[in-house]
């Protein structure tokens, strides 16, 4: 039972608007640029039927999807998202593992990520950036008694964690384990983590990428690449010079709707990773300074909620609230980074607009958990029982 009182049923007027309208029209934008950056690679593409508005088609029925998952996600209190977390957890893990085996798992452009479930392809990754952050929030607030012991707090998620990032380099898949990282190590930080355990754990993290940056030849080429791509423009800097080139053409207020250059087969993955680069030469400055405000603006409010929560002693709320803000705030800054040329080359999509039938759906869902924190929180203002 969701509900224990009539009388508070979710209402609009209930919600945080802020980031109800931040998400919408995130999710509306997405579905507005992916059509426009995608029509030429439909129509030149086989494997599409030669359709221009096939990418459409499944981002729109992916986005109708994940709603209705995030409507299902929203229903579910707090404290069975706290019962479910380790067996979720579990659930991910073992798709991680499963994406591996030969002959179930589909490879795309070398990496192994995907399973194949017919009409559409299941990113286990994406699936898990949740999972971990429901994890996170749960192990924190169990372990709490232990803020301070190493052996006893730190080391037992350490050596998941250690488990979890070695599945996804398998695949490989660098981008979602430093976001996983980040939601983890986040979350035990506001968890109550000392500050010296905190630098101690920071730099084992810097030294174990730097380290995995040096061993991995195709690791350190993006590296290298992203340090001066005109040198090697039609190789190592082929992707990061024309999304610079795409940012450039864009200048104030771009060329206008479906007006880009680059998404004509120069910008490779313009619907996918590099979506904002199109969102630059088509909408301009004023384009992607409103994806940023938008963003500023779900992250914000995702901490003020957080807030709201500790403040009422609802500390599983309040840690998925903030890890939730991390998530997003952190792999839309990591892509950003990307198209603009200060990060290197890292396959990130931007949330709730790039390309994606998994993203997509775990992004929603997030932001599904996110709302359900906040109405909680209202509800307990109020006096109701929730």
């Amino acid at each position: 039972m969701f509900y224990t009182d009539i009388k508070s049923r979710p209402q609009l007027a209930q919600y945080d608007h802020a980031l109800l309208w931040g998400g919408v029209l995130l999710l509306a934008l997405g579905l507005v640029m992916v059509y426009s950056s995608s029509i030429a690679i439909a129509e030149g593409s086989r494997i599409t039927g030669q359709q221009p508005t096939y990418y459409l088609m499944r981002h729109a029925v992916f986005l109708a999807l994940s709603l209705l998952l995030a409507t299902v996600a929203f229903q579910f209190p707090l404290r069975f998202w706290q019962q479910a977390a380790p067996y979720l957890f579990l659930l991910g893990a073992g798709l991680l593992a499963l994406v591996l085996i030969p002959g179930i798992g589909r490879e795309v452009n070398g990496s192994q990520r995907w399973l194949s479930l017919y009409l559409f392809n299941l990113q286990p990754s994406e699936l898990m950036k949740l999972f971990v952050l429901l994890y996170a929030a749960d192990y924190t607030v169990r372990k709490a008694a232990y803020m301070h012991s190493l052996s006893k707090r730190f080391l037992p998620m350490l050596v998941v964690m250690l488990v979890i990032g070695w599945l996804l380099l398998r695949e490989p898949d660098f981008g979602a384990l430093a976001v996983i990282t980040v939601i983890a190590i986040g979350i035990l930080f506001l968890g109550g983590m000392t500050w010296r355990l905190f630098a101690i754990l920071i730099a084992m993290l810097v030294a174990g990428f730097l380290l995995l940056i040096w061993i991995s030849p195709y690791r350190m080429q993006r590296v290298v690449g992203f340090m001066d791509p005109w040198a090697d423009p039609f190789g190592k800097g082929y992707q990061l010079s024309h999304a610079l080139i795409a940012f450039g053409r864009g200048e104030w207020f771009g060329v206008g709707l479906g007006g880009s250059v680059e998404k004509l087969f120069y910008l490779p993955e313009a619907h996918t990773d590099f979506l904002l680069a199109v969102i630059a030469e088509e909408l301009g400055f004023v384009g992607v300074a409103l994806v940023i405000v938008l963003f500023a603006i779900i992250v914000v409010r995702a901490f003020v909620i957080g807030r709201q929560a500790a403040a009422l002693e609802r500390h599983f709320p309040a840690l998925v609230a903030h890890g939730i803000g991390l998530w997003l705030g952190v792999q839309a800054i990591i892509n950003m980074g990307v198209n603009m040329g200060v990060l290197p080359t890292k396959g990130l999509t931007l949330p709730l607009l790039s390309f994606g039938g998994s993203g997509i759906a775990a992004n929603c869902c997030a932001l599904a958990v996110l709302l359900r924190v906040d109405w909680e929180n209202r509800q307990l203002m109020r006096g109701l029982v929730v």
